[in-house]
């Protein structure tokens, strides 16, 4: 018995109707969307895309002087913010026809493949930075890499750090936008189901989360050992990332050129400046006032109204500028950034690593004048070279050896997928598991969500119990820390708070080292002896070397260590 579906009557119809592939229903109905633009690149999009990759290139150079100058220093947005809402638009553009021509749960498979190469790129970022950091320090005697970086956390407790690495909740200042971007891409499905409701319920949800992080003071946990949050809070960027959403989607539109609108708009910019350009404000006590003053209400972990505000009115004065002379971007440096805002994943990781090379390089060659400019102008090239080799692999050019001469492609059968009664079971099982790990994917960030005044759902994880009789030192963690603390970490501090209390002195070459974890020296007979087993606490016998002194041979008194009680796991 076949089954069949009825076409609908007319168009009308049809775009109520959620077709999935080979003509099955999916269990989702939605009103009849706006139009898409046209498919095709969008050169303006991926400009700008490629200028904010070079700006963030130049802003990540540890101590690098030529950042002062970049435009995000003179005002009270950065690149990040053009970064997030351009992916923002560009997401519609990729998935948007996507969730229109299959369907809201086989529409979400890219997202999820997408989501899962930023997940992936943001673990190959850290530990490619960790190696560049150590091979620094095993190169250079200073400065400490490592501790630039932050990472002593890393190698110091490396199993715990590696737990919170791969649940992001140990996230590093320098990783902070993937994690940032991965959250908000995971949320796109359930924004575009409530946009089949109606445009404004989306929008309407994204602006109450973003209240709603402002009211209760929303966080996830980056910190293991402390109360430090994501540096960019997913509940307030969610904001851009869905405006620009809209804008790339049509239901939006960028208000008209008008002369008032356009006098506003550079109005706020100018105003901004002193505001945000450190030698201005630090100089003049009335711009370092008032500074102050709005300083909560620009953050940029939470994203503050007053930097959206802000990037708006830059927004509207270069779609203004440039809508009518899109032909300036086919010149060749303008072309050359375009291709590297194509490359937008590939070229933000290559720069990541790039800036932090290029700080070691200006801390061994001298931060002067021609050194911050060869070292910057060097990275930009090399970072536009990327782009066009990248560009070029895309094209697949060693495919072109596999035509005919007549220039077509050898035909290569392709299997069709089963239809009729037995491909639609598989079909609707394919969706429903594929929706559930959407779900539990979109919702699972809400389950480390902190609160600054106390806190939230990862309180419920309880904190694994410490012996009664060992006094660790006080540490503040998060709650999520607390129920993952590895047992091995609690080991090392109560071996070091015991070594405190009870210092020893070390065998020679082993300065720095934790006296609690040198090793024992024995002596042929003393390997020979067996072990004893002592009724009470069992002590381990250190042998202290003698001490030279003069010419005569000094005995030093033995000092025992108590070995540290167990931990209950």
């Amino acid at each position: 018995m076949s089954c069949h579906t009825q076409a609908p009557d007319s168009p009308a119809a049809a775009a109520t109707l959620d077709l999935g592939p080979g003509g099955g229903v999916n269990p989702v109905r939605q009103t009849a969307p706006p139009a898409l633009p046209s498919p095709g690149r969008n050169l303006l999009l991926d400009f700008f895309r490629g200028w904010a990759l070079l700006v963030i290139f130049v802003n990540h150079i540890p101590l690098n002087g030529l950042s002062l100058f970049t435009p995000s220093r003179f005002g009270l947005s950065d690149a990040s913010e053009i970064f997030v809402f351009l992916s923002g638009f560009a997401a519609a553009l990729a998935y948007g026809r996507s969730f229109r021509s299959a369907g809201l749960v086989v529409g979400s498979a890219p997202v999820v493949l997408r989501g899962g190469q930023i997940y992936a790129a943001h673990l190959g970022l850290f530990f490619a930075l960790a190696a560049i950091c150590v091979i620094g320090n095993a190169w250079w005697a200073e400065p400490d890499y490592i501790s630039r970086l932050n990472l002593a956390y890393f190698f110091d407790h490396t199993a715990a750090a590696l737990l919170g690495l791969v649940t992001l909740t140990y996230v590093p200042n320098y990783f902070d936008i993937l994690p940032m971007y991965l959250v908000v891409l995971l949320w796109l499905p359930l924004f575009w189901a409530l946009s089949r409701i109606h445009v404004g319920a989306a929008l309407g949800a994204s602006l109450g989360v973003y209240l709603a992080m402002w009211w209760w003071s929303i966080e996830l946990p980056a910190d293991p050992l402390g109360d430090r949050p994501w540096f960019f809070n997913p509940f307030a960027w969610q904001l851009l990332f869905f405006l620009g959403f809209a804008f790339g989607s049509g239901w939006l539109k960028a208000p008209r050129a008008r002369g008032w609108l356009i006098a506003l708009a550079l109005g706020g910019v100018v105003i901004a400046i002193p505001i945000g350009y450190p030698p201005i404000y630090q100089a003049d006590a009335f711009w370092g006032d008032l500074r102050a003053t709005l300083e909560p209400w620009f953050d940029k972990t939470r994203l503050g109204p007053v930097r959206v505000l802000h990037f708006l009115c830059l927004a509207y004065l270069a779609v203004c500028l440039l809508r009518t002379r899109e032909h300036w971007l086919s010149r060749p440096l303008p072309s050359l950034i375009a291709t590297a805002g194509q490359q937008s994943l590939s070229i933000f990781l290559f720069g990541m690593a790039l800036s932090f090379i290029a700080g070691m390089a200006l801390d061994q060659a001298g931060r002067t004048l021609i050194t911050t400019a060869l070292v910057n102008l060097g990275g930009i090239a090399l970072l536009l070279l990327t782009a066009q080799a990248l560009a070029w692999l895309g094209r697949k050019p060693w495919k072109q050896a596999a035509r005919t001469p007549t220039g077509t492609v050898t035909d290569v059968a392709v299997p069709t997928a089963p239809t009729g009664a037995l491909g639609l079971p598989w079909v609707w099982l394919k969706h429903g598991t594929l929706a559930a790990a959407l779900m539990v994917m979109a919702v699972s960030p809400t389950l480390l969500v902190r609160q600054v005044h106390g806190r939230g759902p990862a309180a419920a994880i309880t904190a694994e119990p410490h012996a009664p009789t060992l006094a660790l030192p006080e540490q503040r963690m998060s709650p999520l820390a607390q129920g993952t603390d590895s047992l091995s970490a609690q080991i090392l501090r109560a071996r070091q708070s015991i070594a405190a209390d009870h210092p020893v002195d070390r065998q020679p070459g082993m300065a720095g080292a934790d006296p609690a974890l040198v090793p024992v020296s024995l002596t042929p007979k003393q390997a020979k002896k067996p072990r004893r087993e002592q009724a009470g606490a069992t002590r381990s016998k250190l042998r202290k070397p003698a001490v030279q002194s003069g010419t005569k041979k000094t005995a030093v008194r033995r000092s025992s260590v108590p070995t540290p009680p167990r931990i209950a796991p």
